[in-house]
């Protein structure tokens, strides 16, 4: 009993000409609409470059200037025929792949007077409308414009070859020979084409398609054009895939042609001509790798986001296979949403007999949209942006705005986000001559009591960074975090799969309970922070791995809470080897202060009330924002000028000799070493990036210190804040001015600003000391401003004196 056939009611023949009219006849509009968008805002930014000083005439000058400017831009360019000058790119060899995207499908269909459904037939059923588009194609594909000669290709080469004995053919025919199609002699259609058509879906604003998890694709997308939203946790190496697989027989020499359309296939062995049949000889069939097509191939596995997945389950994964233009466009750790095809692919061999009636499936990838852009991509800004940017730089806001828009929902921590907006842009990594590398990625440990926010800010940096993996001490193995030997799938090979460490490449890594590691796991993380690779030998494989990584680490001191009975180094309990690695550690205490504590209260009651935070007297930017100036900032290479260089120097010797003298009071928590002077020197760098600057300041290198200084000022805020001193930055210096002074009523302000820049604290902070405490007739500058002289000096020795004998 034959199968009832049923009507669908699809005419693919009308479908096919109304593909041929859409590539023949469309034209963009929307790339119109840009480029008049583009030529409006030049227009707006020329006006506001105006110089306000210029006179009426120069003005009136520049003014018609600017009109014949105006007139110009607004001569928008005609539209163009935008997959027409793809296909004679693709005829002339300069491409192989036509994107057909389904929103220009979509308003073609909607100026055409026919209602074909088009859209939806390809959506529901896309690898079918790939052969039918590729036909479309076929028919309008206009002439070549280019002479090539058959040594471009070896499919010329055969083209060539074969010329002849299709003439044979076609007289042939005239003869009541087979028709040609029957004749093995003549290509198959994927062997002679050139190119790859490929679908962009339609856009999730207001068409209903919203990205997928994972664990939302169902049996009834199977052959549905589908996006699905994931990260990339596996890529497999680019090898290449038969497509068409070319044979020839010894017997008669006709070449055969063998389509390859699934996963697996078997060789042909006998020949098929009509020549060996009438003869009734099998001719043995050799394959012939030059004629044969070969596209290239790589499966990526993509998993659930953390948010997608379910209460108390495991995230999901899905394979991926790409071919031809869209390999290498995914690397491991990249959000993605991946347009593809859903298919099935059934078992074969003896997995078929074990899975039954099961199938596996996969999608074909079709079209990759990144989440979080790479830093290194090319950075087009708006004008809106562009010109907010410069407004920020114009005020001198700009650091401070860009640091406390690190998750402004947190109070306070200012200098923290600070150190965190300088990681975000990092320093300039350098290579030798000989090989050797210096890394320009900054460190930063944040060692706290619990409940300062650590963990919250670890989080925002995940969100802010392109590549940015977040991982706990306690849930990390040394595996996880740098390597493990798994099976390959496809070619059954041991191969290397990438841990945290190699998925936040040329990204950030965030450690939370890095205190709760064990040490065995911890010691992976040692060549990474300095040598910025992982070395791996396991399993006969020997090789080095990239984790050009910054390392962001969250801590615990060692009983909780921070013990100001002990020494620092008691309460951190971490190895000084991995300690001297970081460039930054900072200590946050939390400490009970009554206008601090209610000012907390008062932020985080807001919060949580308003579910957004509090008004602040400037608009905190966007993390999008924030990706784009730390995208431009890191285009900038700074250097350092030789004077600047003997600053550091000088700031380094007097480092190191505050850190001998605090190892007898066993003050000290972090040992000075030549490791600190080179992250003094990648954190001026990163400042000097943020200013869009090429070359390293004096000011750069303060602030450098001042950050190191300050990473270290809870630790003595808390031994001194018993003894009733006054903590304010001006009392501070004052008490750096009294020791440089010594017993002397005299000292010059040269040796007053090396010590009170090298303590921390900048030029600004000193010069306001001066004046404030001349105010009070404590000392009083003279000789120009080159000494200080203190006034009463006598009578405050004699009061010292007094005290030292009670």
């Amino acid at each position: 009993m034959a199968l009832p056939v049923v009507d669908i009611g699809i005419d693919y023949d009308a479908q096919q000409g109304a593909f041929q009219e859409f590539l023949k006849s469309f034209k963009s509009s929307r790339a119109t609409e840009e480029s008049t968008r583009n030529a409006l805002s030049n227009l707006h930014m020329d006006d506001e470059e105006m110089d306000v000083d210029e006179t009426p005439r120069r003005r009136g000058a520049r003014g018609t200037q600017r009109s014949g400017r105006r007139r110009q831009a607004a001569a928008v360019p005609e539209p163009k025929l935008k997959y027409m000058e793809q296909l004679q790119k693709i005829i002339n060899r300069e491409q192989t792949a036509i994107t057909i995207e389904l929103e220009d499908l979509k308003e073609y269909e909607a100026n055409s007077p026919e209602s074909l459904r088009l859209v939806k037939s390809i959506q529901e059923n896309t690898a079918h409308y790939v052969e039918i588009f590729s036909r479309a194609i076929d028919a309008v594909m206009p002439p070549q414009t280019v002479d090539t000669s058959y040594s471009d290709d070896v499919l010329d080469i055969i083209l060539t070859q074969r010329r002849a004995r299709n003439a044979v053919a076609e007289s042939r025919q005239e003869e009541g020979a087979a028709p040609l199609d029957s004749q093995p002699q003549y290509f198959p259609a994927q062997l002679t084409r050139r190119y790859q058509v490929f679908f962009r879906p339609l856009p999730p604003s207001g068409s209903g398609n919203k990205a997928l998890a994972v664990r939302q694709v169902r049996g009834e997308h199977l052959g549905h054009l589908i996006t699905v939203r994931g990260i990339a946790t596996r890529v497999s190496d680019v090898k290449p895939a038969v497509i068409v697989n070319a044979y020839t027989c010894d017997r008669c020499g006709s070449e055969i042609f063998q389509e390859i359309k699934t996963k697996t296939f078997s060789p042909m062995i006998d020949c098929p001509s009509k020549e060996c049949q009438d003869n009734d000889a099998r001719g043995q069939l050799f394959p012939s790798t030059r004629a044969s097509k070969f596209l290239p191939f790589q499966e990526i596995k993509i998993q659930e986001l953390a948010e997608q997945v379910p209460v108390g389950h495991i995230p999901r994964s899905l394979t991926v296979q790409a071919h031809g233009e869209l390999v290498r466009q995914i690397t491991p750790g990249d959000i993605i949403d991946i347009a593809g095809i859903f298919l099935p692919t059934p078992y074969t061999g003896f997995k078929a007999l074990k899975a039954g009636l099961l199938t596996d499936t996969y999608l074909e990838l079709q079209h990759v949209e990144q989440h979080k852009k790479q830093y290194d991509n090319d950075l087009t800004l708006d004008a809106k942006t562009r010109q907010r940017f410069v407004e920020l730089r114009e005020h001198g806001r700009l650091y401070d705005t860009l640091a406390r828009s690190i998750a402004p929902e947190i109070y306070g921590h200012e200098d923290v986000k600070k150190c965190l907006l300088l990681l975000l842009i990092g320093g300039v990594t350098k290579e030798m001559g000989d090989g050797m590398r210096i890394r320009g990625d900054i460190n930063i440990c944040l060692m706290g009591d619990p409940g300062v926010a650590k963990s919250q800010l670890l989080k925002y940096i995940t969100k802010v960074a392109p590549r940015g993996v977040y991982t706990s001490g306690r849930g990390s193995s040394g595996v996880g975090l740098t390597a493990a030997v798994m099976r390959d799938p496809v070619t059954d090979e041991m191969v290397l799969e990438g841990g945290a460490l190699v998925l936040a490449d040329n990204g950030i890594c965030c450690i939370d309970e890095f205190d709760k590691m064990d040490d065995s796991d911890r010691t992976a993380i040692h060549e990474v922070m300095e040598q910025q690779t992982i070395s791996i030998s396991k399993a006969g494989i020997t090789t080095s791995l990239n984790a050009r990584t910054s390392i962001l680490a969250a801590a615990n001191p060692l009983y909780g809470r921070y013990n100001p009975k002990i020494s620092p180094v008691e309460n951190i309990n971490l190895p000084a080897a991995l300690l001297s690695r970081f460039d930054i550690l900072f200590l946050i205490l939390d400490t009970p202060s009554r206008e601090n504590d209610e000012e907390l209260a008062r932020h985080v009651t807001f919060v949580h009330m308003e579910n957004r935070h509090p008004e602040m007297d400037f608009e905190p930017l966007t993390p999008a924002e924030m990706r784009s100036y730390i995208a431009l900032a890191r285009q900038h290479r700074p250097t350092v000028p030789k004077d600047v260089s003997d600053y550091v120097v000088q700031a380094y010797v007097r480092l190191r000799q505050l850190g001998k003298r605090e190892e007898g009071g066993k003050k000290q928590f972090t040992h000075t070493s030549p490791r600190t002077l080179l992250g003094v020197l990648r954190l001026a760098q990163a400042l000097a990036r943020l200013r869009l600057s090429d070359t390293v300041v004096m000011e750069d290198v303060d602030e450098a210190l001042r950050l190191i200084e300050v990473s270290k000022a809870s630790l003595y805020d808390s031994e001194t804040g018993h003894t009733g001193q006054d903590l304010t930055v001006s009392s501070k210096i004052y008490r750096i001015i009294k020791t440089a002074a010594g017993r002397g009523n005299q000292v010059t302000m040269r040796v007053i600003r090396e010590r009170v820049l090298a303590k921390g604290f900048t030029e600004d902070a000193l010069v306001k000391c001066v004046e404030e405490y001349e105010g009070l007739d404590v000392w009083q500058v003279s000789d120009n401003g080159a000494k200080l002289v203190f006034i009463n000096a006598d009578e405050d020795e004699d009061e010292d004196e007094d005290v030292e004998m009670e």
